[in-house]
């Protein structure tokens, strides 16, 4: 149990579904015959680890089931967002009511009571809806914390204030379980580590996202996080991480592909963007050549995709101008055929695209 996460739970409980409908097939067309004994001690071992997981971890029991939970996400997300707008809108509305003084208090009191109330909920949550919604909305307190605290004491804008918001998301994230709360401390961490590299270059931190190849050491450090820092107890953290790297590594290439002017080499642009063009070709294919030998679906997937956006841009580039339009979806017809071909050789040889991720 205690190496289990969720989704390990949850995939172990289907299991046990599936085994027992296979069961039943098996005795209906008399291949196996359990006899009562069997049966019972079978039936009393799968009921006591499904009611262990539904203990620890809140299992999803059927399909009906399973609907709800996605229902109860989406409802705990868009009732944490509509919690932090009336947060923030509640504090703009009646700010100018207080003096400086009461302005402070009240900023470190709502951060403080936030905090309280998730750790509070998240104790006697065991679904965890409950306490990712309240941290949702504690996280929003303290980001509102440091910008006003900010104005109040004209302290100058600074990309020093993306840490405590990456160490405060990471904090609640962890805590709670909340892959949404990871995403946006990494998003802080990408941005705090592209504006320190565009600040050793030189720019105002404000401009770093004016050179995008400022967020290429983020993203490695973000993509080598779960694999030197293990996730296992965190269900869904390690593919979190090494999506977003992996989108901060590729958007740039990306951009550069079309935007040679915004790189720091001193080269003619279309030399700039020829080279990014080769560049995101080959580091898609070998991200998901990485994918495919980790057994890392997220990875593959996103290295796909990547992949074909560059080949669709670079076709566009090619043969948009010169040639007939329904010659040219006729291209990109047969260029999709043979990515599927290629594509059904792959999950044949390796069984991994469409997997569950690991």
């Amino acid at each position: 149990m205690t190496t289990l996460n969720r989704s390990d739970a949850q995939q172990r409980a289907d299991a046990i579904g599936v085994f027992n409908s296979e069961l039943q097939r098996l005795e209906d067309e008399q291949v196996l015959q359990l006899s009562e004994p069997q049966r019972s001690r079978l039936q009393a071992h799968q009921q006591a680890l499904l009611a262990q997981y539904r203990a620890a971890f809140d299992i999803d029991q059927n399909n009906q089931a399973r609907q709800l939970s996605l229902g109860m996400r989406i409802a705990s997300f868009l009732g944490a967002l509509a919690l932090a707008a009336s947060v923030f809108f509640l504090f703009y509305q009646f700010w100018g009511l207080f003096g400086e003084v009461a302005q402070v208090a009240i900023l470190i009191s709502a951060s403080l009571l936030s905090l309280g109330l998730t750790l509070a909920v998240q104790q006697r949550d065991s679904s965890g809806y409950f306490s990712k919604l309240a941290a949702l909305v504690a996280f929003a307190c303290f980001v509102l914390n440091i910008v006003m605290l900010g104005q109040i004491f004209n302290i100058t804008p600074s990309d020093k204030a993306l840490l405590p918001w990456a160490a405060y998301a990471l904090l609640l994230a962890y805590a709670t379980e909340a892959r949404v709360l990871l995403a946006a401390g990494i998003v802080c961490l990408l941005g705090f580590i592209a504006a320190r590299v565009g600040t050793w270059g030189g720019m105002y931190w404000l401009g770093f996202g004016e050179r995008p190849e400022n967020f290429f050491p983020a993203a490695l450090l973000m993509f080598a996080v779960p694999w030197f820092i293990p996730q296992r107890r965190f269900d869904g953290f390690a593919m979190t991480y090494r999506v977003f790297a992996l989108l901060a590594l590729f958007l740039p290439m990306l951009l550069l592909a079309h935007w040679g002017d915004g790189s720091y080499l001193d080269y003619p642009s279309d030399d700039i963007e020829a080279a990014y063009q080769l560049l995101g070709f080959v580091t898609a294919a070998m991200v998901i050549w990485l994918g495919v030998r980790r057994e890392w679906p997220d990875v593959v997937n996103t290295g796909l995709t990547f992949f074909v956006i560059f080949f669709y841009t670079k076709l566009f580039d090619w043969w948009w101008q010169s040639m007939p339009k329904y010659l040219f979806f006729l291209l990109l017809g047969l260029s999709a055929v043979l990515i599927l071909l290629i594509l059904r050789r792959l999950r044949s040889a390796n069984g991994l695209l469409g997997g569950h991720p690991q």
